[in-house]
């Protein structure tokens, strides 16, 4: 206070002042008193090219020993530590991911600058004869704190394959017998992207057929093994294990125990030298079931094998419980596998949709993608993601399904989302919120006029 006495002495000290030109717009913000004896408050900051002062709205009534009152309008400092607050940016018209060309293999999901780095780390302990440091579950061990979430997705998964199911009796869904592509609606759309054998004559139309659970919910299988640490798969053998579902197989490995497939649950920790495994506690053989017991036929509700056969169609009042049931299921199990894939090693195919659920992929020649004569029709190994296991399919989102089918040139307006969540949002389900943005469900899809005078 005394600094800015003594820089602008002609400061009045009471009544309306008249501060000199730099603090003009502030006339009314500051009044003080020259003969307060109080102790002046640190208010002001360090002059380091002219006066630099903070003012603020507040007033502060000073009792001085002279004077009645005096009002003194201070600034704050601002918190030591504290940050302005950021506003929430709320995603909308989220584009899809890009569809990766099938001439290239797929990008690794890990920077190949890290498994370089990783790779060498095992090279350098291995020449010096020094064990891998392995925790569980790569060492074989199970993880225990992992075991009821591989329960709460095998429970999902047998939920949501009946829950759709029940679904498709009442919602229409539509497939090219060319393509890959779906439909959720009464008809099948008219947008000219059919890429099939014969789609040149057909002018890119799609040719639609009746769809099953298999168009919604992907079939991703992999092999059954009874030790994924045991010996591999080879071309030969590759009939001596059942495929069943990736999400059943990963729970499986995960804790789950199903008598139809056992599975080795190990006491003792997998040993390994760089790529080596130098104790594994000796190769154990899958016990044999009786003969006249069919596996597939006691775990049948974990598939989607002539679903539309065991699940009789719902009551029509029904339906929308049983569709909000289904993408709560839906929900579960893309979160629950992607929990266990951070710790258990699933791997995937560089070049096709083959899955395997273990350390090492097998050995089956049955990759037929690009280059395959290269490499003999051996599968190229990578680390998998979430979609590749369990793959959201999407399709085009339908505001009418009883209105006119989509058209090729308002194809910018419309948006997309998951086969299973379309399907259950036409039944009556309320869609989460992070499939909205996809959906573009705020913008107006104009007509076939008006879409020519949009920018």
């Amino acid at each position: 206070m005394l600094l800015l006495l003594q820089q602008f002495p002609s400061l009045p000290s009471s009544g309306a002042a008249s501060f000199p030109p730099p603090f003009q717009n502030v006339q009314s913000a500051f009044l003080c008193l020259r003969d307060c004896k109080r102790p002046p408050l640190p208010v002001l900051s360090a002059f380091s090219s002219g006066p630099k002062l903070q003012f603020s709205n507040e007033c502060h009534r000073v009792n001085c020993s002279r004077r009645s009152a005096a009002v003194l309008c201070t600034g704050k400092r601002p918190r030591q530590g504290s940050r302005p607050k950021k506003r929430e940016r709320v995603p909308q018209n989220v584009d899809l991911p890009a569809v990766l060309p099938k001439k290239k293999k797929k990008p690794y999901p890990i920077p190949l600058k890290n498994i370089l780095q990783a790779a060498r780390a095992d090279k350098k302990l291995a020449a010096m004869g020094m064990e891998k440091p392995l925790e569980p579950p790569k060492n074989g061990l199970l993880v225990p704190d992992l075991i009821p979430v591989a329960y709460e997705v095998l429970d999902a998964w047998r939920i949501l394959i009946r829950g759709l199911t029940q679904i498709l009796h009442t919602v229409p869904i539509h497939a090219c017998s060319e393509c890959s592509e779906v439909h959720v609606a009464q008809v099948g759309h008219d947008i000219q992207d059919c890429h099939g054998s014969t789609s040149g004559s057909r002018k890119g139309f799609h040719s639609w057929v009746k769809g099953s659970i298999n168009d919604v919910l992907l079939p991703i299988e992999s092999y059954h093994m009874y030790d994924p640490f045991g010996r591999r798969i080879k071309h030969e053998t590759r009939f001596n294990y059942d495929r069943i579902p990736a999400v059943v197989e990963l729970c499986i490995q995960a804790g789950v125990d199903l008598p139809e497939f056992p599975s080795r649950r190990r006491t003792q920790p997998v040993r390994m030298i760089g790529k080596k495994v130098i104790d594994r506690g000796g190769f154990v053989e899958e016990p044999e079931l009786e003969k006249h017991v069919d596996r597939k036929s006691q775990v049948i509700d974990l598939d989607t094998h002539r679903s539309l056969e065991r699940f009789p169609p719902p009551d029509i009042s029904e339906v929308p419980k049983i569709a909000q049931e289904t993408i709560n299921a839906y929900e579960k199990v893309k979160w629950g596998v992607n929990r266990l894939m951070k710790k258990y090693t699933v791997k995937a195919c560089g070049y096709c949709s083959e899955v395997h659920v273990g350390p090492w992929g097998h050995n089956a020649k049955l990759c037929g993608e690009f280059k395959h004569q290269w490499r003999d029709g051996k599968h190229g190994w990578q680390d998998a993601t979430v979609d590749e296991v369990f793959p959201p399919n999407y399709v085009w989102h339908v505001r009418d399904p009883k209105g006119p089918p989509m058209r090729r040139g308002l194809k910018r307006f419309y948006g997309k989302a998951p086969a299973v969540v379309e399907v259950c949002m036409q039944a009556g389900a309320q869609v989460p919120e992070r499939y909205k943005p996809m959906m573009r469900l705020d913008i107006v899809v104009p007509e076939s006029e008006e879409a020519q005078l949009v920018a």
